[in-house]
């Protein structure tokens, strides 16, 4: 049985296309050299991962604490990996984690002052990491470099909103 292929779009093949794809990769290779950085030093430094600091961090910005599903959602992980992390920290006695009163299905996390001091050495450290690596971009490049991800966040997920 003969299958007709359905031809390409012009754009495909482009110099246009092209550039998008160099693009996207020099992104990703970017991004993973970054995080390979930071997670080796949150390891070496402070015998902790990525997803614990992350988790540290989004309480930080949110000291009335957030449930378990928010905690999810925010980090784009599962509830199952968020449990496993939280259940960790817990232990570490860096987070507390307490049913809600009006749902007792329902966990509230937040930080305990032993996390909250664990967590502010973790952000200053990484902060300094961050540094040390942009140090060769001047502020106006950083600024530019904002202002396209933010043009480029913005398109893509407009194109999500298309597709939903």
């Amino acid at each position: 049985m003969a299958t007709t292929q359905t031809p390409l779009p012009e754009k495909l093949g482009s110099e246009h296309s092209k550039q998008a794809l160099r693009l996207w990769l020099r992104l990703l290779t970017t991004s993973t050299e970054i995080e390979k950085l930071i997670r080796g030093n949150l390891t070496r430094e402070f015998g902790t991962t990525l997803p614990r600091f992350d988790i540290l961090a989004a309480l930080d910005r949110n000291p009335e604490g957030l449930t378990m599903g928010a905690l999810s959602k925010l980090l784009m992980v599962s509830n199952g990996n968020v449990t496993g992390l939280v259940d960790r920290l817990v232990q570490e006695e860096l987070v507390e984690r307490e049913a809600m009163e009006h749902d007792r299905r329902t966990y509230k996390v937040t930080m305990t002052k032993a996390g909250k001091r664990a967590f502010r050495k973790m952000a200053n450290r990484h902060e300094e990491w961050l540094d040390d690596m942009l140090e060769e971009l001047p502020n106006e490049d950083i600024e530019g470099l904002l202002k396209l991800l933010s043009r480029l966040r913005s398109s893509v997920a407009q194109r999500k909103i298309n597709r939903d």
